[in-house]
């Protein structure tokens, strides 16, 4: 093996260095020579072909919000342990190996086709990690014997036949769907139309329709065994295999524990240790800056905008696109990510646990911040219950109420001093409003009336900043926001051994109006100014695309992508750090 490799190392390394090329670009780890065989066996070591397959592989996970596979998590682990799909242990006599999905084991209203993908995804890359299987491919057996209607889903099976198709790293040798009922003759001839052009061309798709009682008819069973002998087959497929469909997966399950998953690697979005942003490969100082935003002008900068902009959010939104979650949305098109969102504790009698609000890491500091929306009045009690349970001691707001002579947040706090009022079980009393030349800082008291706790919060509310455009003055937003980080520093250190994570303390919430605008550019300067302080360099572009990967469309605009390059330069500029000569 490693001497018919030595002889492809040329073809690797011309893979590896197209590739890491666009890693680089993203922030995310190189790729291993082990991954870069595995996609190359896959295409007969033509390197063009599996550069293809590479971004088609990454894009359809991104597309399908696979983007971090935890198996030992809920509902995945459930899915992985159903027996729904497994890899029989026997190999055909082609050393290929054997992949089974049991269609009568799928019931579309307990479990989404996300679920689904995700196990499909995590079991064969596990099944392809093997040497010889790269080499000698796949047979995949969709097995629909004794399923009915109500187990079948058209979009399920479109997508797990185009995976295989053209997505995944792995020398697929045949698909046979086997024990088909008659009901099944009208879906398969969508999905060959929708398939025959590549899949049936590439591998060829076989099926076996089953008679009327769905038991297999036996002469369609010798068919069958034409492609597999009986000891590659289980009994109920009239082979001589004993179906264990639960040994494989728990095996796999605990050989992962503790275990980082090399394929989340090439998705394009950093790991959990990857994703706190940190100095990538192509941040620049502040002269490469300066040198940058003079060649690029206005237009290049709003090009590079528009660049970020079409790169579609790396996750579903299936929870707040929920019918019952909808109206907690602000805005209908402004949803937050299933992977990054946050999640209300779980109360008696209550349906959800959905708020609008995402999770955002900062320089060096996993979950940073809370991107959320300006409160509705029917979220003001979810909102101080994620102040509470989230243990934030501080709050950003970059919008006021009312904008233009529309409403864009609710007043979701006492506003007047001495004011009080009482949201689910929260009560906020307002102890001290002090007014700045461009913000309000408001000192809160929080009491919870079920524990008789109480925590104090200090509310910041930026003035000088309207909506979907960027403020007068950078300065005075720099300021804000050393003024709103001070009042953190100092807030931790009061919580004292309360609070036992990061040094910098728990998140901050930082919202505007629909929470990804002005809050967006809000969390990419203080990321840009911290990295800037504490190793000189930083890199606007690699920041807004980590932060629109965990709060979709954070900066909602070219005007605020272009004011974060400006911004820094003044900030530098007053600092004394950059020469107005240079």
């Amino acid at each position: 093996v490693e001497k018919g490799l030595t002889n492809r190392s040329e073809d690797i390394g011309q893979f590896l260095e197209e590739i890491n090329k666009w890693t680089s670009q993203h922030g995310v780890s190189p790729l291993s020579w082990d991954v870069a065989v595995k996609f190359l066996m896959a295409r007969k070591f033509d390197v063009l072909r599996a550069i293809e397959l590479f971004h088609s592989y990454r894009e359809t996970r991104l597309r399908e919000g696979i983007v971090k596979l935890q198996p030992h998590e809920e509902p995945l682990r459930s899915e992985l342990l159903s027996g729904k799909f497994t890899v029989l242990g026997v190999r055909d006599p082609s050393g290929a190996s054997i992949a089974l999905y049991t269609a009568k084991l799928h019931h579309p209203s307990k479990t989404g086709n996300h679920v689904v993908l995700q196990a499909l995804f995590y079991l064969l890359d596990r099944a392809v990690e093997s040497f010889e299987t790269q080499r000698n491919g796949l047979v995949f057996i969709y097995d629909m014997a004794g399923s009915n209607y109500t187990n079948f889903e058209l979009d399920l099976s479109k997508k797990i036949l185009n995976l295989l198709k053209g997505a995944f790293p792995a020398r697929l040798k045949k698909v046979l769907i086997v024990g088909a009922p008659v009901w099944f003759r009208v879906p398969y001839n969508l999905l060959s139309l929708l398939l025959k052009e590549k899949l049936r061309e590439r591998v060829g798709i076989h099926t076996y329709m089953a008679i009327a009682d769905l038991n297999l008819n036996q002469q369609r069973m010798s068919d069958l065994r034409q492609h597999l002998p009986r000891d590659c087959l289980p009994e109920h497929l009239g082979g001589c295999l004993p179906l264990d469909v639960h040994s494989w997966n728990l095996q796999l399950l605990s050989e992962q524990n503790g275990r980082v998953d090399p394929v989340d690697e090439l998705v394009g979005i950093p790991l959990e240790n990857t994703s706190i942003h940190v100095p990538g490969p192509e941040a620049m100082g502040l002269a490469e800056l300066m040198a940058h935003l003079n060649r690029a002008q206005r237009s290049g900068i709003y090009l590079e905008y528009e660049e970020l902009r079409r790169e579609q959010p790396p996750g579903t939104f299936t929870c707040a696109l929920a019918v019952h979650n909808q109206e907690r949305n602000r805005y209908g098109d402004v949803l937050c990510l299933d992977q990054t969102r946050v999640r209300l504790k779980a109360r008696r009698n209550e349906r959800s646990d959905y708020i609008n609000a995402s999770f955002m890491d900062g320089y060096k500091q996993k979950n940073a911040y809370i991107g959320t929306q300006g409160p509705l009045e029917k979220t003001y009690g979810d909102f101080w219950r994620m102040v509470w349970e989230q243990s934030v001691l501080v709050i950003v707001m970059t919008t006021r109420t009312d904008e233009g002579g529309r409403r864009k947040c609710g007043q979701y706090w006492p506003k007047e001093e001495g004011g009080q009022e009482v949201y689910g079980h929260i009560a906020v009393v307002n102890h001290r409003v002090d007014k700045q030349a461009h913000y309000n800082q408001t000192t809160l008291e929080l009491h919870n009336t079920e524990t008789f706790e109480q925590r104090q919060v200090t509310h910041f509310q930026f003035l000088s900043w309207p909506d979907y455009g960027v403020p007068s003055s950078a300065l005075s937003l720099i300021d804000f926001l050393g003024a709103v980080k001070h009042q953190q520093q100092w807030a931790v250190q009061a919580f004292g051994s309360q609070w036992r994570g990061h040094p910098l303390g728990p998140p901050m919430v930082v919202h505007c109006s629909a929470g990804i605008g002005r809050t967006g550019t809000f969390c990419a300067l203080d990321i840009c100014l911290s990295q800037l302080q504490d190793v000189g360099t930083l890199n606007v572009c690699q920041t807004v695309r980590r932060m629109r990967a965990q709060r979709a469309f954070s900066i909602q605009t070219p005007e605020q992508y272009y004011f974060c390059h400006t911004a820094i330069l003044e900030h530098a500029q007053r600092r004394g750090l950059l020469s107005t000569n240079q």
